[in-house]
């Protein structure tokens, strides 16, 4: 894939109203900027949206969104299981084909400047964007959530990268940068016991010892009765999705829970389901030729995006 392309994967503080999820959603779609997917969870009252577009396409299409969401989304009334922290809780930019991570920086800080600006929305920039070490990690951002906001930016060293230095009254702030992809990956367990779900969630967590590049909660699924290992597997050449849930049955063993399903949120490379394809059916010399479009758009030139 040759075209400079850059996705966007912003997360909103909605998953039960589908007409507003719609709108803001639909808001995105503009000149050089296209809407891939949608998907909503109730339970943690979040939706997360795939777009991908050209640099000044995708700019104007998350500007569109955020001022959206602004709109219709209110956090005083906003309770979910998902931590959260804005309307538009985070927007990450995400190179594709030939774009180069610099230059998804550049457009982070950029759309970041302008929801400060025209839309009076504190933004902390994070990730690769992030202006200082601290401020890298999404969760240490989010830490507090809506709630504790206004405690936050008070500090010197949360003070918005632009923006006011304090929240929005309904709509929070938002973090906003550049990043590598990731797969949101959620297991689901058959008990409704948070706490072994967040045992379990620690233990395949990198920062509490588990494998590296995985984050991972213990969220309750109150309309399901039930509850989640929810994950982002941040790098899944190196650590795959099938050692990821494999190490998640084999804690789950220890408290005497199957895993009922996964779920992937949002969109995933192709790459991450053919390792999972070699390993579960034993193909020690498994190549992406074998597939048949795989082969078919190498030899005809074809661009998946195109």
């Amino acid at each position: 894939m040759t075209r400079r392309l850059i996705e966007s994967v912003p997360n909103i503080s909605e998953g039960r109203s589908p007409e507003t999820v719609e709108a803001i959603a639909r808001a995105a779609v503009g000149p050089e900027c296209w809407l891939l997917d949608v998907s909503s969870d109730a339970d943690h009252h979040r939706s997360v949206i795939t777009l991908v577009g050209s640099r000044e396409g995708i700019a104007e299409g998350i500007h569109r969104l955020v001022s959206e969401a602004v709109e219709r989304i209110d956090l005083r009334d906003h309770q979910g299981a998902h931590p959260r922290m804005g309307a538009v809780d985070v927007v990450p930019f995400i190179p594709v084909g030939a774009t180069e991570m610099e230059e998804c920086v550049a457009v982070s800080r950029d759309v970041g400047e302008r929801i400060g600006t025209e839309l009076d929305v504190p933004v902390l920039l994070y990730e690769g964007s992030a202006t200082a070490p601290h401020r890298r990690n999404l969760a240490a951002i989010r830490k507090g959530e809506f709630e504790g906001l206004a405690t936050k930016l008070g500090d010197p060293q949360w003070t918005p990268d632009f923006g006011p230095a304090a929240p929005h009254p309904s709509a929070g702030a938002v973090a906003v940068g550049a990043r590598p992809f990731l797969i949101a990956f959620n297991v689901n367990l058959a008990c409704d016991d948070v706490d072994v779900a967040k045992r379990i969630a620690a233990a395949v967590r990198h920062s509490s010892g588990g494998l590296r590049h995985v984050k991972a909660l213990g969220l309750p699924l109150e309309e399901r009765g039930t509850v989640q290992v929810s994950m982002n597997l941040t790098d899944f050449r190196k650590t795959p999705i099938l050692r990821v849930l494999d190490l998640v049955r084999l804690e789950a063993r220890r408290f005497g829970v199957a895993v009922t399903d996964c779920e992937i949120v949002g969109k995933v490379p192709r790459a991450a389901l053919y390792d999972v394809a070699g390993s579960v059916l034993q193909l020690p010399d498994f190549r992406p030729e074998i597939v048949l479009e795989e082969r078919i758009e190498d030899v005809l030139g074809g661009d998946p995006l195109s």
